[in-house]
């Protein structure tokens, strides 16, 4: 509606109780057209449209949204969207639960799985907004959009432009690679110059710093070719029974010295997880790919809280950062591939990620807010609970 649309329905409805029964006639038939109107393009978008209360009752849903979750042409009233779609409650709570401003709270942006009516993948956007009325009510709006062909055709699109995208990559690689060589190069002459000396002067601490030097650009050569290979050669995980909670203490503590030198405190309130079948390397890459992205969304003194959450289907883990937060823009893009928001990245990081998740049967979410700081939700299948689902 426009402006002056709006002023016009303010002075009519402030004098409500004076209309007769002629004008108030004339006043619902003009509301009933604008709702047709209102309706008429909502159900011509190809998108789900769906708005919902905190306890996930559907308040009002579109045609492409009634076709997405299988309502059918059934009336909604009465139905929560929990309900409707098993599992995506859980790993909404902390949005659904953030009782600040709407201003602060976050934006979600999160896929899932649909087997009924039939199988699909979606992704899922949801903003929260106020409903005026005394007190105001939260609602939230929550956007559908059935992704399962593009899904399907990224994984084509990525196969078909591989050589491309690995001349792309061993160019970048080839140039990465360059200066820390010569760097190792020079400093294991120095070193093995010294050494022969250790014995005849004390050269100990000199020989020291080149070692450790060597040691940082190896390190930094690791991280470069790791995420070369997993970018260019996926392979199917190797599951066994893991327990993520020793896995997120490898990391953490692999990245220890990287977490002191820029003064950022991890939090981190774990708990006795039940066993996933996982591979234990994959999600040593996640779970860094994860972390080290809070990293370099954080200044100094910054923190990084990691919860854990157990329900009867699924395993949880949550990285809450305090950084920069994510462009609402951005946020939707970033699973897609070379899609980047930092200087010198590549854009693949979040999507190995990802890939690792689904072929884990899980599922990573993001919820973000700009200035504010990002939170990432890993969801695993409990290994009892996936069990009973291929036995299904």
């Amino acid at each position: 509606m426009s402006g002056k649309k709006h002023s016009s329905f303010d002075r009519v409805l402030g004098r409500l109780d004076s209309l007769d029964s002629v004008n108030l006639a004339n006043l619902v038939q003009r509301l009933a057209r604008e709702r047709a109107l209102f309706e008429e393009i909502f159900n011509t978008l190809q998108e789900g449209i769906l708005v919902v209360r905190d306890d996930g009752a559907i308040e009002y849903a579109n045609r492409s949204a009634h076709g997405l979750i299988g309502l059918g042409n059934e009336d909604f009233s009465g139905q929560t969207l929990w309900r409707l779609v098993p599992g995506l409650r859980p790993s909404l709570g902390a949005t659904l639960d953030d009782e600040r401003g709407i201003g602060a709270a976050p934006v979600v942006a999160r896929e899932f799985t649909l087997t009924y009516p039939e199988a699909r993948t979606v992704r899922l956007y949801m903003v929260p907004f106020r409903v005026a009325g005394r007190p105001p009510a939260r609602r939230f709006a929550v956007i559908l959009t059935d992704i399962t062909k593009e899904k399907q055709s990224t994984e084509e699109r990525i196969e078909s432009e591989r050589t491309s995208s690995i001349l792309l990559l061993a160019a970048g690689v080839a140039h990465e690679l360059g200066n820390p060589l010569n760097s190792l190069t020079i400093h294991l002459q120095l070193a093995e110059r010294k050494l022969r000396k250790v014995r005849a002067s004390p050269e100990v601490d000199a020989v020291t710093d080149s070692l450790r030097i060597c040691r940082d650009e190896v390190r930094r050569l690791d991280g470069i070719i790791t995420n070369f290979l997993e970018a260019i050669r996926p392979r199917p995980p190797d599951l066994a029974e893991t327990r993520l909670t020793d896995v997120l203490a490898d990391v953490l503590r692999f990245q220890q010295q990287e977490f002191a030198d820029r003064g950022i405190e991890v939090e981190a309130e774990t708990e006795a997880l039940p066993l996933v079948m996982a591979d234990r390397n994959q999600l040593k890459q996640v779970f860094f790919n994860i972390t080290k992205n809070a990293i370099e969304a954080m200044g100094p003194g910054g923190k990084l809280k990691i919860k854990t959450r157990v329900d009867d289907d699924s395993v949880f883990l949550l990285f809450a950062d305090s950084g920069s937060g994510i462009k609402k823009e951005d946020l939707v893009r970033l699973f897609q591939p070379y899609h980047t928001t930092k200087i010198g990245g590549n854009g693949l990081g979040l999507m190995i990620a990802q890939r690792i998740m689904r072929e884990h049967g899980g599922q990573i979410g993001l919820e973000s807010k700009e200035t504010v700081g990002t939170v990432v939700t890993l969801q695993f299948p409990r290994k009892d609970r996936r069990v009973r689902m291929l036995q299904s």
